[in-house]
């Protein structure tokens, strides 16, 4: 893929399922921050918190005019299952996984890849979904 944007997003969950967070950065190809944001969620799974921190990252993706996107993830699992390389079994993640296939279709190119935890933006944004929970009240 050519020029876009990138994304990085991560879920935190205490527990699992417990209380969780989500966080994402968007960034230029250049690597400008065009937008970071954070939240709590409520009680998910790790995975389904993951999903979640993907699908606000390409709601808020939406708005930018760079419709060429690459999202940046450490979980495995949901970076197989948007590749098509794991079948969705969960019926809870089925409906996160629909929601994402959804909102494939409103870009131009989109791909997904998985990133080691070492990565230097996966760990901001897992420090970012970290301190919701920690500022929320739920601490580690």
């Amino acid at each position: 893929m050519k020029s876009g944007l990138k994304v990085y997003s991560d879920g935190a969950s205490r527990g699992n399922p417990g209380p969780s967070a989500i966080a994402f950065m968007i960034l230029t190809e250049n690597g400008e921050i065009l937008k970071e944001h954070s939240e709590c969620l409520g009680i998910r799974t790790n995975n389904q918190a993951e999903y979640e921190a993907l699908i606000s990252a390409l709601k808020s993706t939406f708005k930018l005019p760079n419709q060429k996107v690459v999202c940046h993830m450490d979980t495995e699992l949901v970076v197989k299952h948007l590749n098509g390389e794991y079948q969705v079994r969960n019926p809870d993640l089925k409906i996160l996984w629909l929601k994402v296939q959804e909102l494939k279709q409103g870009f131009q190119e989109i791909s997904f890849v998985h990133v080691p935890r070492t990565d230097s933006y996966i760990q901001k944004v897992d420090r970012l979904a970290n301190q919701t929970l920690d500022s929320a009240g739920y601490k580690r």
